[in-house]
């Protein structure tokens, strides 16, 4: 078994979750719902989102708990100067870019998604992945 923190992997998926949650909300909701053409109604409940965002805070563990693997063996790795803070930024930064970025930029190229949405949940995500690979690697 591979010697992961649980305890760091859930906090960066809480902290991820509260990131997403002002990024969407409190700070640049009316941006994000500008980009994404949402209207609200007025009549949206808590109550409503609760499924989607258990699903969001299980993708967010999901998420940190691999990233916590990847940290694992890249500390490990001579060339990232072994662990801490600036290792496991360096390898969320790797992540982001290599996987997050480009299978997201499918849904501008193929899918119609507004290209300046999807920088808007790219600029989110870059955010929320350096947050969890802090977390991960501090602990």
């Amino acid at each position: 078994m591979l010697p992961i923190n649980l305890l760091a992997v859930l906090v960066a998926a809480v902290v991820a979750f509260i990131l997403g949650f002002l990024f969407h909300g409190p700070l640049l909701g009316k941006i994000w719902m500008r980009l994404a053409n949402i209207t609200p109604t007025g009549n949206e409940k808590l109550g409503d989102m609760v499924p989607q965002m258990l699903w969001n805070l299980l993708s967010n563990f999901i998420t940190a708990y691999v990233l916590s693997v990847i940290y694992l063996f890249a500390s490990s790795s001579p060339f990232l100067n072994g662990s801490g803070v600036g290792t496991g930024v360096v390898v969320a930064l790797w992540v982001w870019f290599g996987f997050l970025v480009t299978s997201s930029s499918i849904e501008v190229i193929w899918m119609g998604r507004k290209a300046k949405l999807w920088l808007f949940e790219s600029a989110c995500s870059l955010v929320t992945m350096v947050a969890m690979g802090a977390i991960i690697a501090a602990w």
